[in-house]
């Protein structure tokens, strides 16, 4: 089976032209329109770090976000395109990082057909897993991208314990 035996033609005065499947069947049309809503409603439930309680709007998961965890500290690293500093509040409560916001739109375009951008509040929470030094939390925010580090108690880092590998 080749590329061309998928296109659907129909014969115009004994040439072809294409002819989308949305044009031939607007049950079709619908039936795919409805899927891609479903699929973006439920998108990113249940993979990684998609699966953090989210309650955003921007859909499961966003921001998009890295965690990284050392001996001494946990690094949380958020990008936010499109945010100011003012925009964000970071909070800590619990053990659980919360990063909450609001994207506002630019403009007030009356006349927008279109659009795959985001917009509205969000919250993202993040459980942390080990105890960490409250009082020396530092958050920083350059070029859309934030930054939160969280150095762990000495409880914490004394509880790693390194477990040799035997072949």
């Amino acid at each position: 089976m080749s590329v061309r035996d998928l296109i659907p033609l129909r014969r115009n005065n004994g040439g072809k032209t294409l002819l989308r499947d949305d044009e031939r069947d607007p049950f079709l049309s619908l039936h795919r329109e409805v899927n891609r809503l479903f699929d973006d409603v439920f998108r990113g439930f249940g993979s990684g770090l998609t699966s953090f309680n989210s309650d955003s709007n921007f859909g499961a998961g966003w921001p998009s976000v890295e965690v990284s965890d050392s001996n001494n500290r946990i690094k949380v690293t958020a990008e936010m395109p499109g945010l100011e500093e003012k925009d964000l509040e970071v909070l800590l409560e619990d053990g659980v990082l919360t990063l909450k916001g609001e994207k506002k739109s630019e403009t007030e375009d009356k006349e927008k057909q279109f659009s795959e951008r985001y917009y509205g509040r969000f919250e993202r929470r993040i459980p942390l897993g080990a105890e960490v030094e409250d009082d020396q939390v530092n958050a920083t925010f350059k070029n859309g991208v934030l930054t939160v580090t969280l150095p762990k108690t000495a409880k914490a880092q004394s509880q790693v314990k390194r477990i040799t590998i035997k072949s």
